[in-house]
């Protein structure tokens, strides 16, 4: 999801909500041999209205594991009770840095109720929560810190923690880009990396470059694809009908553990497209 977009959600629905499959062969296809994982966001608007059918739609459509993006005001046990009644698995989650610092001890608490085994900073926030404007390297710098301490205490409670991008981590100064600040300051043993292609192939970097050289920091990988309109912006579109190539991608991926497509924009009925986008997964051909 967009970088403003995405902050706007988790903040309405990513707080200490009160409130994680088995599949057969056919839905848990490849490529290399990986559960076809969905990010929530992209039925953000459906869950609100059916939560319990909406999962079962996106089981029906070809998902055995989900990554969530915000708890619906549910407690951990009701959540977890849906997605396993749908058969369905929770991986992951999103929460935004500025609901991870306040909140940490709480979103683990829910985090292992659920089964998690990963917790993902969905989006970063300045030094000074007053500050205006996009992320400066001091910023950067200070967030770096923060995923650190975060991801030790995520650690500690057996979990992981790692961090998604959007397109600001690619802006630079001084030369220097934000994003390979992130990854020299993080320490491997503590914070992981999720990369949305997506947002990466936007921000006109090649994911495969970072993926070539330390493909171990990317166990998740957020798959989608990207169309480029006529006034220059990138949107989101069905799998295989936009311009990133997934299968360099996933042969460069060699320390991917799971992956979640995340469509966030439509000009068809949600559950159609996301059917669309899991079957181009299982005939991927990498």
């Amino acid at each position: 999801m967009s970088f403003t977009s995405r902050r706007t959600f988790m903040k309405a629905t990513g707080t200490i909500a009160a409130a994680a499959c088995a599949g057969v062969d056919r839905l848990a296809a490849a490529p290399l041999n990986k559960p076809i994982g969905l990010q929530l966001y992209s039925v953000r608007e459906l869950l609100p209205k059916d939560f319990d059918g909406t999962l079962r739609k996106v089981r029906d459509a070809g998902y055995t594991e989900v990554e969530a993006a915000g708890y619906y005001d549910k407690t951990a046990a009701e959540f977890r009770k849906a997605m396993d009644g749908a058969g369905l698995r929770c991986v992951s989650t999103h929460h935004p840095l500025n609901a991870l610092r306040p909140q940490l001890d709480q979103l683990i608490e829910y985090g292992q109720a659920l089964g998690l085994d990963y917790m993902i900073c969905a989006s970063s926030m300045r030094r000074d929560p007053a500050a205006k404007g996009p992320l400066n390297l001091d910023d950067w710098h200070w967030v770096a810190g923060e995923f650190n301490r975060i991801g030790e205490k995520v650690k500690a409670a057996g979990m992981t923690f790692g961090v998604h991008n959007h397109i600001p981590e690619f802006g630079s100064e001084g030369g220097v880009v934000f994003y390979d600040e992130l990854l020299r300051l993080t320490d491997p043993k503590l914070v992981v990396f999720e990369m949305d292609c997506g947002w990466v192939s936007a921000a006109g970097r090649n994911p495969v470059d970072y993926l070539s050289k330390t493909p171990e920091r990317f166990p998740l990988l957020h798959v989608k694809d990207m169309v480029k309109e006529a006034n220059g912006q990138m949107h989101s579109t069905v799998m295989g009908r936009g311009v990133v190539d997934y299968r360099p991608i996933f042969r460069a991926a060699t320390g991917l553990k799971h992956y979640f497509i995340e469509q966030e924009e439509f000009d068809m009925d949600t559950m159609e497209a996301l059917r669309l986008d899991a079957e181009y997964m299982r005939k991927l051909n990498v």
